[in-house]
């Protein structure tokens, strides 16, 4: 009877007679050697195509590669897709597009039996989850101390040169870092030339990708869908050479004060650059700039840079890896070797304007290169010609100009008080509460992002390009008591 009914099943077609177990066996064969593998055998045992879609990286497996969109689009809407099989593997959906030909129980044990594998495969990836991670935060420490042929050599990568960081901060750090761990499926072995490394120091995720100059914009994408699923504020700095690898972990720090909920990835060029700088005479732009800051070497030079974009000593501290008492210390020592009270906002505006200057000798028509003589430039004042230019007043204009009297006067007071809402109350004599809701309705005329120090110090230098009279707070209209009258 055995054998009858054997000969009954396989006279029903050639599907009906595929033994199951031959089946598994070709998959569990396939998952031994990679994901890939496991996928593309499943692809040819349905004779269509396979995708495993992850909804932060995209199609993360597929057979063939021309099938990878469908896979996407039928694990994001899969309504629209009845014909399509769809099964949760290991944190991801596996897409199976079986020929018409193929019986419906031979695709779904297919779908079954490579969804389990993928999920075995899952289970042994998390076990090694944590011993890899700690190895990846261990390259990056090394590579922030300039281990850097320490590093290239562990990763085998000859051709690594090059680094672009990333720097996220937010409540949801640690599911991120999981989920940009399996979207990212990171390697130490360079793979396209790149090698991505990602860890979690003091309380943040770094992710630090290594390539030979450019990158292909994969981990930019993958951080920037990371980012707004887990509502994270991220900085990216680079690229950069692998040795200057400190400096661009600072700068992303930097970048990263300058992102807010709707801009959540901010690069350290982005807040480096300045409308205002390029309507800026160049030639006595760089040689003023040249002038200020010849006695500041690179690192100095750095470190008021990060100092300015983050907006406060601690900050800075934070994204530099110093502590807060070495960078007053510093900053301390730089102000006397400037020869200027750093602690105002003008002069802490004029620094961040010669810091974004084009260094001498090329800016264009520039012929002579040579700057201005010693000790005839200053922080405190600009030179004729820089910012009274017809360019200039038109930018500042545009900026600030339709402010109104009592916004304009309480907005350059808490400019000049470092953006310190309490000690500005003050001496504008109004409640706190008041002068909160004038600096709001003061960003959303403006459309600035007053938290941004280096939006703040622009609209320092447009209130003093404007200014027609004192924006002294005794100027400020009012009708008795502590309350003003609109002009």
């Amino acid at each position: 009877m055995s054998t009858t009914g054997t000969t009954d099943h396989e006279a029903a077609g050639p599907w009906r007679a595929r033994d199951g177990r031959d089946t598994a066996g070709r998959l569990l064969r396939a998952a031994t050697r990679s994901g890939a593998q496991l996928i593309a055998e499943a692809a040819s045992l349905v004779q269509g195509w396979a995708v495993l879609a992850d909804p932060i990286a995209g199609a993360v497996y597929s057979t063939p590669a021309a099938a990878a969109a469908d896979g996407v689009h039928a694990a994001a809407a899969p309504q629209e897709h009845p014909h399509r099989v769809q099964l949760p593997a290991a944190g991801a959906v596996l897409v199976l597009a079986p020929a018409p030909t193929v019986p419906p129980e031979h695709t779904g044990h297919v779908a079954a039996t490579t969804a389990a594998l993928l999920e075995v495969r899952g289970q042994r990836a998390a076990e090694l989850r944590g011993e890899q991670m700690r190895l990846h935060t261990t390259l990056i420490r090394l590579l922030l101390a300039g281990h850097t042929t320490t590093v290239t050599e562990t990763l085998g990568g000859n051709r690594l040169t090059h680094v672009t960081v990333y720097r996220l901060t937010g409540a949801d750090v640690p599911a991120a870092h999981e989920v940009l761990w399996r979207a990212v499926r990171p390697s130490l072995a360079p793979y396209a030339d790149a090698c991505t490394l990602m860890g979690r120091l003091d309380g943040e995720l770094v992710v630090a990708e290594l390539h030979h100059g450019c990158d292909d914009g994969r981990i930019l994408r993958l951080v920037s869908r990371v980012s707004e699923r887990h509502r994270l504020l991220a900085g990216m700095a680079g690229p950069l050479p692998l040795a200057e690898m400190a400096t661009a972990h600072s700068d992303a720090a930097a970048a990263r004060h300058s992102a807010t909920p709707t801009c959540r990835i901010v690069p350290a060029d982005a807040i480096g650059t300045s409308r205002l700088a390029s309507l800026l005479p160049a030639v006595p732009y760089s040689r003023w700039a040249g002038s200020v800051l010849r006695p500041l070497d690179p690192a100095h030079q750095h470190l008021l840079l990060v100092w300015l974009r983050t907006g406060s000593k601690p900050r800075a501290a934070i994204a530099l890896g110093l502590s807060a008492g070495t960078v007053r210390a510093r900053i301390r020592d730089l102000s006397r070797l400037l020869g200027a009270d750093l602690e105002d906002a003008t002069v802490q505006a004029h620094l961040l304007l010669a810091l974004r200057a084009p260094a001498p000798g090329t800016a264009p028509d520039d012929d002579s290169g040579s700057p201005a003589p010693p000790g005839a430039a200053r922080l405190e004042t600009l030179p004729d010609g820089l910012l009274d230019t017809e360019a200039v007043r038109a930018w500042a204009s545009g900026l600030v100009g339709g402010l109104e009297p009592h916004l304009r006067i309480a907005l350059a007071c808490w400019l000049r008080r470092h953006a310190r809402t309490a000690p500005a109350a003050a001496e504008l004599h109004v409640h706190r509460t008041t002068l909160a809701i004038w600096l709001t309705q003061c960003a959303d005329h403006l459309a600035q992002n007053l938290a941004d120090a280096t939006v703040r110090a622009e609209l320092h230098l447009a209130l003093n390009a404007t200014r027609t009279g004192p924006d002294d707070p005794a100027a400020l209209p009012r009708r008795g008591g502590r309350t003003y009258r609109r002009l």
